[in-house]
């Protein structure tokens, strides 16, 4: 999947993955999911409190290949 969108959560939609989302600015959470391979970077510093592990899709991006569990 190639990476020309703005952060993971747009990635997602686009490709019809479904994903839970509010806010889309780190404050809620809803779309916490679990890295399970590979790096993002936070294009914004998520605010809803993620476990190590965990990322919120819509503030970040892929540094590469990465797998989460959707």
């Amino acid at each position: 999947m190639s990476f020309a969108h703005n952060n993971l959560l747009d990635c997602l939609l686009t490709h019809n993955i479904p994903k839970e989302y509010h806010c889309k600015e780190g404050f809620c959470g809803a779309c916490r999911t679990q890295l399970i391979e590979g790096e993002v970077e936070y294009l914004l510093d998520p605010l809803a409190f993620i476990d190590d592990g965990e990322i919120l899709a819509c503030c970040c991006k892929p540094l590469g290949h990465i797998k989460i569990k959707a």
